[in-house]
């Protein structure tokens, strides 16, 4: 009786684990993962690091991308963290492996969903807008070349989208020059399925549809990773027994940029509704 009492102790014990989760992305866009965590992980708290003032990392060589992601992570573990997330899929897929292989505490990836999205029935394409890292990197090319079909995958890298996000700017009339710009060559073309293939991009999610709408066939549908990434997280939390069962989430903010001018756009972009397909 004893004996299984100290061992129900340890089990509380366990779910008990305060420790915030770290949040991490060049700038704004991990918020996107973050506002998921918070609704599906509602007793955690989180601390959340964006690095705004080497944004963006989109135009960036990967050398400088795993340099820059490394720094964060360090700050991170600083901080008391007790798993991180790289909520961005450029981080992602140049630092991943060295981070794994680096830190002492759970490292939960961010990745393009072009594996769901290719799974959508119709002959159309499927277009995978992301940074222009992203689209380059090996990581994303090992990933696209497992895919049932790699030919049916536009991969995109969208130059000017993340810095005009970072600003704020959401609405849905503000992005067709950027758009028209990269997407223009393929207008007419039948679209089964658009990834948002940067964390910033669901913010713009519904401009995104909207000029899909109006310049492709097909009845297409948006994907991205947040939700998957969140359930990865919840699954790695309870298996290494780091899940935290009381308590109301709590999330900190920090910024390698101007904390004064940034923290309101991070806060409205936390608040800011998931995009539903239609």
């Amino acid at each position: 009786m004893i004996l299984r009492a100290v061992e129900c102790e340890k089990r509380y014990l366990k779910t008990m684990d305060k420790r915030p989760i770290g949040f991490f992305d060049s700038g704004m866009g991990g918020a996107s993962v973050l506002r998921v965590a918070i609704r599906m992980l509602q007793n955690e708290n989180f601390i959340y690091y964006g690095d705004n003032g080497n944004a963006p990392y989109g135009d960036r060589s990967e050398a400088e991308i795993l340099a820059l992601t490394s720094s964060a992570a360090d700050f991170l573990l600083e901080h008391g963290v007790k798993a991180l997330v790289i909520a961005c899929n450029t981080a992602t897929s140049a630092s991943i492996n060295v981070l794994r292989d680096k830190l002492d505490v759970p490292v939960i990836s961010m990745e393009p969903a072009i594996k769901p999205a290719c799974m959508c029935d119709g002959d159309g394409k499927v277009f995978m807008l992301a940074t222009e890292a992203t689209t380059h990197i090996r990581r994303y090319r090992a990933l696209l070349e497992r895919m049932p079909d790699p030919s049916r995958v536009i991969s995109i890298g969208c130059s000017g989208l993340v810095d005009r996000i970072e600003r704020g700017i959401v609405e849905d009339n503000a992005f067709d020059d950027i758009l028209d710009e990269h997407l223009s060559k393929y207008h007419g073309i039948k679209a089964d399925a658009v990834v948002l293939g940067c964390t910033h991009y669901p913010f713009i999610a519904s401009a995104i549809d909207c000029y899909f709408e109006k310049h492709f066939s097909g009845e297409h549908r948006l994907y991205d990773g947040s939700m998957g990434t969140v359930s990865q997280l919840n699954r790695v939390l309870k298996r290494s027994g780091l899940e935290n069962d009381s308590g109301t989430a709590q999330v900190e903010f920090f910024t390698s940029g101007d904390a004064e001018s940034l923290r309101p756009i991070f806060k409205r972009f936390l608040t800011m509704p998931p995009y539903e397909n239609k």
